[in-house]
């Protein structure tokens, strides 16, 4: 069965209230890939509502996992709304039509960048510790958050993998509007969402009957339990050495 185009649950197309919670969504979503050839394949969280949705895609697929952190670039006035993103590797995208918009200085972006950075560097300290980035070339690559309204942060990992070597993307996420998802099919070699919504207003949350949002403290819960599955040196203990914990 080929990877390519979008792939969707058309029974659950426009729905909302969908998922339970986020690690429903990711069994839901692991049953839609289970299908496809995707052996020494890996799958990418995007901390933090990305992580418990990949974990339970991972487990669901007996594939690997790991972060790929990523974070929107915020609005001085607004920290919800963001007019860019930045990857882990310092790929960075800007939405330069909403720039113009709000009339943003050259000043203004280039703090907001230098925080985003700041913020990017931080997370993959702490979510990682000293582990190198994963191997992507050469194995298909499964990248994971738990919804796409704009699909900003989600072009933006997927330009960083890109830069990493990775040859086969899937992009896979529980709910997504219809233009996001369009938009990252021709970033990847497959998108894979159950829940498409259509219309002028979207929020990610209305898609999970359950919603809350997930601290730092909740991601390294979920990784250190990861890590026991894969039977990897808890990061916990490298921050502790580190003198960082």
């Amino acid at each position: 069965m080929a990877i390519v185009g979008i792939h969707e649950r058309t029974d659950l197309r426009g729905r909302v209230g969908v998922f339970e919670n986020r690690i429903h969504a990711g069994i839901l979503l692991g049953e839609m890939l289970a299908p496809y050839p995707l052996d020494n394949g890996i799958v990418l969280g995007i901390p933090a509502g990305g992580v418990p949705v990949g974990l339970a895609v991972a487990d669901r697929l007996g594939l690997p996992f790991d972060v790929a952190v990523v974070s929107k670039i915020t609005l001085p006035w607004d920290t919800e709304a963001g007019y860019g993103a930045l990857a882990f590797d310092g790929t960075c995208q800007l939405n330069t039509a909403l720039i113009a918009q709000l009339r943003l200085s050259e000043e203004q972006i280039a703090e907001g960048i230098r925080k985003t950075r700041s913020k990017v560097a931080g997370r993959s300290e702490r979510f990682r510790g000293k582990r190198p980035f994963p191997e992507v070339k050469g194995r298909p690559v499964i990248l994971v958050d738990d919804g796409l309204a704009s699909g900003f942060t989600m072009k933006t990992a997927l330009e960083a993998l890109r830069n990493a070597g990775a040859d086969t993307l899937i992009a896979a996420i529980p709910t997504a509007h219809d233009r996001a998802a369009a938009d990252i099919a021709d970033l990847t070699e497959g998108v894979f969402c159950v829940n498409i919504r259509e219309g002028g207003r979207f929020a990610v949350a209305e898609a999970y009957r359950h919603w809350n949002d997930v601290s730092e403290d909740e991601v390294m819960d979920m990784l250190k339990q990861e890590d026991r599955r894969q039977k990897l040196p808890s990061r916990y203990e490298e921050e502790r050495e580190d003198g960082t914990g």
